[in-house]
């Protein structure tokens, strides 16, 4: 029996890199942002501003690049994405101004978006149903590594070479990385001169996967054709209620430890990371689990359901701990288990495109759900600067309220986690 090779772990390793190459861009300004705001007479009103910015164009990037990832493909989705965000980020060590700032984040937000359904429309088309959650997990656990990796980074760069100088830097990391993608992505599975017949049969004819050919729609669905589905309703309200969580951390765990216990850049950066290593195990337990109870026998329905259902279990309770912590190790420790549920959950949740719609409709549907969760990130943004006035432990009881919202979305809305039959829904 031929071995099969291993032409899709090259595939999710190459974009699990660009994750954590996203990851450090974005981080950056947060993790310098005390000393770059003393320089400009910056304030955390701000600080809210330019989160809200960026996430407004990550939105619109969100639902841009999922059209265009499902026009022009995998390769060139990810290498325009990826070049035009390290172009972005490096143009912040030009601003001098809020108004300066708030361009550039603009630019990066619109950019970085492109690395989230064009993961979705990757794990799609290069893996069956049985390691998608698992592949989206590495995924997952690029952007989780990205995070440990850049507050102890871009301090230790701010140390050297002063906030432009690291602006820079990092700039020139998604350029590195662009050469390599393009030789190693040639083709999708079906015609890449490396995947062997072994594997392609794995990708291409498993199963799971197996449908009528009157199924397969020849066009992606439009927008409207796709939000007739309740699965596909059912996946963005998840996403809205959800991702807030992760983007607190992400935007504001610098400056709540700033805040909170009086850190330094130099000790954000020797604390911050912690709480991202609980992600980063998270991510990749919760795609193995779900990998698992598949090649059981469980249904897809079942095997993700259960598994985004046991990462808010262990988020919800985290979330209200965090509300107690007094020290700063209790603290990022407890953080920590929140974002492990956190990715045990949205790992799953992110493969459900895949699992509901054929490759056309993916990424679409990826930037939909992706849109959503920066509607429901930008209220939380603008909430904090108000409800964190004495203290984070409001903002940690109020997302912690939106864990039983999700879990309805999936449970009640989504329905059966199946491929839909969109015959009826074309036009």
């Amino acid at each position: 029996m031929q071995k099969r090779s291993a032409v899709r772990w090259a595939i999710i390793a190459m974009i699990a890199v660009a994750t954590v190459i996203n990851y450090i861009d974005r981080n950056a300004l947060a993790v310098m942002w005390p000393e770059i705001a003393g320089e400009i007479g910056a304030t955390k009103e701000d600080y809210a501003l330019l989160v809200t910015i960026f996430m407004l164009f990550y939105a619109a990037g969100q639902f841009a690049f999922g059209r265009l990832f499902d026009r022009i493909g995998t390769r060139l989705g990810f290498a325009w994405s990826i070049g035009l965000w390290s172009i972005s980020i490096a143009l912040h060590a030009t601003a001098s101004s809020i108004a300066s700032f708030s361009i550039f984040r603009a630019m990066l937000g619109v950019s970085e978006a492109g690395a989230w359904p064009g993961a979705v429309k990757a794990n799609a088309e290069w893996f069956p149903p049985k390691e998608r959650a698992l592949a989206q997990g590495i995924f997952n656990a690029g952007a989780s590594i990205g995070a440990i990796v850049s507050a102890p980074l871009i301090a230790f760069l701010f140390l050297t070479l002063g906030w432009k100088g690291t602006f820079l830097l990092v700039g020139a990391l998604g350029f590195i990385w662009v050469l390599p993608w393009l030789v190693i992505y040639r083709a999708g599975p079906d015609k890449h001169p490396w995947v062997n017949a072994a594997e392609r049969a794995l990708i291409l004819d498993a199963p799971a996967e197996a449908a009528a050919p009157e199924a397969e729609p020849v066009q992606a669905l439009s927008l409207k054709q796709m939000m007739s589905h309740r699965q596909s309703w059912g996946i963005v309200l998840a996403r809205f209620f959800l991702d807030p969580i992760w983007w607190l951390f992400v935007s504001w765990l610098p400056i709540y430890l700033a805040e909170t216990f009086s850190f330094d850049i130099k000790q954000i950066g020797i604390f911050a990371w912690v709480p991202f290593v609980g992600a980063m195990l998270g991510s990749l337990f919760g795609g193995w689990l779900s990998g698992r109870l598949i090649a059981s026998g469980r249904s897809i329905d079942r095997a993700r359901k259960w598994v985004i259902t046991l990462g808010c279990l262990i988020m919800a309770p985290a979330l209200l701990g965090a509300v107690l912590a007094h020290d700063p190790t209790v603290a990022v420790l407890t953080i920590a288990a929140v974002l492990f549920g956190f990715q045990v959950a949205i790992g799953n949740i992110q493969t459900l495109p895949g699992d509901v719609f054929h490759g056309k409709s993916v990424g679409s549907l990826a930037g939909v759900g992706g849109m959503a969760a920066v509607a429901g990130t930008l209220i939380t943004t603008w909430l904090v600067p108000v409800m964190t006035k004495v203290s984070y432990a409001p903002m940690f009881i109020l997302v912690a309220a939106l864990v039983p919202l999700s879990l309805v979305a999936i449970w009640v809305v989504t329905g059966r986690i199946e491929k839909v039959d969109v015959s009826s829904t074309r036009g």
